[in-house]
């Protein structure tokens, strides 16, 4: 197989070291991580389609895409692993920001609140452009298995 590099889905030739230059060993892993990244990418939309301001959500979401960047580092996956990564931070600034007990909440001035809604919008729109980087990652990841038939 040639090195994939130029492609930014794989890294081959590390991978294949990382399973003992193993090939049918590794294919079987990429599929794996074809199925659990599917599963991952399944609870980021369900977390999505409900309330963005509950901090569960996002906390949600950074686990799901912990659980594929670390997946993905494993086989060498750089462009799945850098877009999860960077969806997984954003997730959880979002997090903190929606975080935060009702005592806490109740004590901050209408002013204080209004600054929180609003920055709560805009990590919920980041979050879903890191999403949507996540995805085109995972469609490229997909594509490249599908070219060389796993």
């Amino acid at each position: 197989m040639s090195s994939s590099k130029e492609h930014g889905v794989i890294d081959w030739d590390e991978a294949m070291e990382q399973c003992g230059d193993d090939e049918e060993f590794l294919r079987e892993l990429l599929d794996d991580l074809r199925t659990e990244t599917d599963g991952q990418i399944t609870k980021i939309d369900e977390a999505l389609q409900g309330d963005k301001s509950e901090g569960n959500t996002y906390h949600r979401i950074m686990r799901a895409s912990h659980v594929i960047k670390g997946a993905a580092s494993n086989l060498m996956c750089q462009q799945l692993r850098m877009a999860a990564m960077q969806l997984e931070k954003t997730a959880s600034a979002a997090h903190e920001i929606a975080g935060g007990s009702d005592k806490d909440k109740a004590d901050k001035s209408s002013e204080d609140k209004k600054e929180i809604e609003l920055k709560q919008k805009e990590y919920a729109e980041i979050v879903t452009e890191k999403y949507e980087v996540l995805k085109k990652a995972v469609d490229n990841y997909h594509a490249y298995l599908n070219s060389i038939n796993v």
